[in-house]
């Protein structure tokens, strides 16, 4: 028997997201998703698509991510599509922080899960929980190759001269500080399904994509690579985002700490968690802000004005910087479903070749769409993301064919 189906697992602190995919066709055989991992009131709501029956949801406590990827496992094995089937190939995780040493999909072993462990300084929220679930799963089944495909991977073509900061070479080697980026695994789908939407080969394009959900970044891909992205050392670094700030004079923490008294954990939580949408009008629901702006109310206003005005300088920036610009891609929650976001990005950008037709910005839909006029000189595109696609792509790609031969023999 063939193995062709690929478990993504996406492992948070306490959550786990999981899609099974067969990749003879990119079929998704079953979703779902484990949260409030360690309480009492766990939920995990499981729905087998190659079935076509119904979500099955259920809540009560699950200790820890060993019960519940063992949960998931039996959800799973009700489908006929347990974690032990012979038909799974690998199992690929997301992980968000590979410094500079991952700059591929790469199969884990003890020195893979050490470098990871060591970067936890510079992703403490995300790798530790990303390191769980693979111990977890590489313990449920030891025979199976466990891939990583990093958030930061893409984004390790970006030249020295767009990943360094402007400060002590010395200090920043010592401290691996440099600009990473993340979303890396949405911005590399999007620009290869927007050349494809465009009927062109990914190294023949250069596209601007703007990955908007409540987290928000901007890439610039130069024929499939990436040359520049608004997220830094860490996510907060960039757009206006649902939490984060952005971009902010770094003079600010020492403002606040030496006139504010504020702790730097107190900024941290600031910055990260009480900025943005939310700390400029109180809601970091796009939804809610548009319904307020209609209903007249000043601080919404301000706050979407905000959030334009960042996304149009990185619009004009990567502009520079890539020369060229076939395409910019929309994406993500945001990206992909709020109009009005996408019509105010590009307004007063005609002489850039930039604009959307008001009728098909209007349109809803889930496929890659263009919603620039026809014979537009830069396409405008909606390209819905999927990562857990890419992440199976990605990893079936480096061990499927591996194990198919040893399937075979």
């Amino acid at each position: 028997m063939t193995a062709t189906r690929v478990l993504v697992l996406n492992s948070g602190s306490s959550s786990v997201k999981y899609q099974l995919l067969d990749m003879r066709d990119s079929s998704r055989l079953a979703v779902g998703l484990v949260e409030r991992i360690g309480e009492e009131t766990s939920r995990l709501k499981h729905t087998p698509l190659a079935s076509g029956g119904g979500a099955r949801e259920w809540t009560g406590p699950i200790a820890d991510h060993d019960a519940a990827l063992k949960a998931v496992s039996a959800e799973l094995a009700k489908d006929g599509l347990g974690i032990d089937s012979p038909e799974l190939a690998a199992i690929g995780h997301r992980v968000v922080h590979g410094g500079k040493r991952f700059t591929e999909p790469t199969v884990i072993d003890d020195a893979v899960l050490a470098e990871i462990e060591r970067l936890i300084p510079v992703a403490p929220l995300h790798n530790p929980a990303n390191l769980i679930g693979i111990r977890t799963a590489m313990g449920l089944r030891p025979d199976l190759p466990q891939v990583a495909v990093f958030d930061t991977a893409f984004h390790t073509t970006m030249p020295e001269s767009a990943a360094r900061y402007a400060i002590d070479v010395e200090t920043a080697d010592r401290h691996r500080i440099r600009r990473y980026g993340f979303h890396g695994t949405s911005h590399a789908y999007v620009s290869r399904a927007t050349a494809k939407l465009l009927g062109k080969a990914p190294e023949d394009v250069n596209v601007i994509v703007l990955h908007l959900g409540n987290g928000a970044s901007a890439s610039a891909v130069r024929g499939g690579e990436c040359v520049d992205t608004s997220m830094g050392l860490t996510p907060l670094e960039g757009l206006v985002m649902g939490t984060r700030s952005g971009d902010t004079d770094p003079a600010v923490i020492f403002h606040l700490a030496r006139v504010g008294e504020m702790s730097i954990a107190e900024i941290d939580t600031l910055l990260n968690k009480k900025s943005g949408l939310i700390g400029l009008c109180g809601d970091n629901d796009m939804r809610e802000i548009r319904r307020r702006i209609d209903e007249g109310d000043e601080r919404a206003q301000l706050a979407f004005d905000i959030y334009i005005h960042r996304l149009k300088k990185y619009i004009g920036a990567y502009y520079a910087v890539l020369g060229r610009v076939d395409a910019i891609a929309f994406t993500a929650g945001v990206g992909e479903n709020a109009a009005p976001v996408r019509e105010a990005a590009v307004a007063g950008l005609e002489q850039l070749g930039l604009a959307v037709d008001a009728g098909l910005n209007a349109v809803r839909g889930d496929e890659p769409r263009l919603i620039s006029p026809p014979g537009a000189r830069v396409a405008v595109a909606v390209v819905p993301t999927d990562e857990e696609l890419e992440i199976a792509t990605q990893t079936y790609a480096l061990v499927g064919e591996n194990t198919v031969e040893a399937t075979a023999e």
